[in-house]
């Protein structure tokens, strides 16, 4: 079993408010797993109306494939038109 994770650090030019904030990471979050059925969470700079720190997980048999899963992550993140993506850092376990 492998197990892949991701820390992304996403600036978020329109987080106004946590409420703002809040609703982007939200939908990111939602969308994230539905698309790509990893398991993902806010896991820092919760307090931080302009950044968030996200964790992200994938589990497979095979390496390879849990990298291609987590670089077609990283690029729906970078596409994203809500946030900025500043950071991703994966480590396969």
């Amino acid at each position: 079993m492998i197990v892949g994770t991701a820390l992304v650090e996403l600036q978020l030019p329109e987080g106004g408010t946590i409420k703002d904030k809040r609703r982007v990471v939200t939908s990111l979050l939602a969308r994230t797993r539905q698309r790509f059925g990893a398991a993902c969470a806010e896991v820092g700079r919760l307090e931080d109306h302009g950044r968030a720190t996200l964790g992200i997980a994938v589990v497979g048999n095979d390496g390879g494939h849990v990298r291609a899963v987590l670089g077609r992550i990283e690029r729906f993140l970078a596409g994203s038109a809500d946030a900025v993506l500043l950071d991703f850092v994966v480590d396969l376990v």
